[in-house]
């Protein structure tokens, strides 16, 4: 269906009876600001104080939403997919019931959105132009949490915002339709930018200013735990981040410093590297093989559950990276150290199954004990890879598109 107005402001609720009436006003103000036709919705997780009557008193749109968001918290991420889904506007303007944000600067929000923008962001950070008033936010969301989390956005998203984790922020119904946004906890407002972001679209953000929360109880969120919480799903977001670059950089390193150590002794100025330093280098290697795999499994994974979308790139690699090349290749390498361990046995026989050159022996059977480890684990994550690349009715990976 066509929406029926320009904007509606999408407000979460969960027993906000103090503050509710004035964010209501403030929002039905920037709409009649903005000159467009709008509506405001509460979009309502179980309220008891009366919120859901005083929201409909003042001529707001009530929409029950009965499964819990995270915590039964106010961002939950439940309590906003179903606001947003009921709206009837073709731009909607998201924020929190607690009357921290002014819903009055509405226009500045939808002027960007005319000029076709599908994200903009709210910046509550004088970095970005925007205001924190006193007691409006913990010492360590403004000086830890926020900073942290926002620059491993950019730097993993690339994403232009300045304020990562703003609750105020508007977007397009088409922008997010687009964007097939699958959780429903509190990493629902992160998976938002981090999409807009991979999918290629256009954001912006707009200086605002942070109140004061007027509620007298607590908040529901609790920094540190959240925190951790949007960090934790960013690194699992972003795959090449978390698991292929650590992955590619230890083989990388582990290849180079086995490769040196394995026919001899080293030195480096007083420093020898010998044996021991080719074992850690092994054991590397070994650790960026399997990290590397976990960030084929985690992609593959992704795309095939809508969480991350499909790239031509990984397309065609997923199709050359055959189960069976994968099994030639972990065979090769199995072969290889059983003939570097069936070597090891001839000189062990060759002398009488008595004593060898301790650093030469093992050098031996630690190149060949890592190429057979290699080996199994190039194998079976082909044959692991192939399990999640199987095509069901629920899901479609990469390279399975014509299957």
């Amino acid at each position: 269906m066509e929406p029926a107005l320009d904007l509606t402001i999408v407000m979460p609720c969960l027993n906000e009876a103090e503050t509710l009436v004035a964010c209501i006003e403030k929002a039905r103000a920037g709409i009649e600001a903005a000159g467009v036709t709008g509506e405001v919705l509460i979009a309502d997780n179980g309220s008891t104080d009366g919120s859901i009557e005083l929201a409909e008193k003042h001529g707001a749109r009530v929409v029950r939403v009965s499964e819990k968001g995270y915590g039964n918290a106010l961002r939950g991420g439940n309590a906003l997919r179903g606001g947003i889904a009921a709206a009837r506007g073709r731009w909607l303007l998201m924020g929190d019931a607690d009357d921290s944000y002014d819903f009055s600067q509405a226009p500045r929000f939808l002027e960007k959105l005319r000029a076709g923008d599908d994200l903009v962001m709210g910046c509550r950070m004088p970095r970005g132009g925007g205001t924190i008033m006193p007691g409006a936010m913990p010492w360590k969301n403004r000086w830890i949490g926020n900073p942290v989390l926002t620059f491993i956005g950019k730097l993993f998203f690339r994403t232009p915002v300045q304020d990562f984790h703003c609750g105020l922020r508007a977007f397009s119904r088409a922008a997010y339709d687009r964007m097939q946004l699958q959780t429903t906890g509190m990493e629902f407002a992160s998976e938002m930018v981090m999409k807009s972001s991979i999918l290629g679209m256009k954001a912006s953000q707009v200086p605002i200013t942070l109140h004061k929360d007027g509620r007298s109880r607590p908040p529901h969120l609790k920094p540190w735990r959240d925190g951790w919480r949007h960090l934790r799903f960013m690194l699992i977001y972003s795959p090449r981040w978390l698991f292929l670059i650590p992955g590619l950089t230890l083989v990388g390193l582990g290849t180079m410093v086995a490769l040196t150590i394995f026919l001899g002794t080293r030195h480096i100025g007083a420093v020898q590297l010998d044996v021991g330093t080719l074992l850690v280098a092994c054991m590397t290697v070994i650790i960026g093989v399997q990290l590397t795999a976990f960030a084929f499994f985690a992609k593959v994974f992704a795309i095939g559950e809508n969480l991350l979308p499909d790239s031509p790139r990984f397309r065609g690699l997923f199709r050359r990276f055959t189960l069976e090349r994968g099994v030639v290749a972990g065979t090769s390498l199995l072969l290889g150290g059983t003939g570097l361990l069936g070597w090891s046995l001839w000189l062990w026989g060759s002398a009488g199954f008595g004593h060898l050159d301790y650093a030469e022996n093992l050098r031996r059977l630690i190149g060949a004990t890592t190429l057979l480890i290699l080996g199994v684990q190039i194998i079976f994550s082909s044959f692991f890879m192939s399990v999640l690349g199987l095509k069901t009715t629920s899901r479609r990976p990469p390279g399975t598109e014509n299957l």
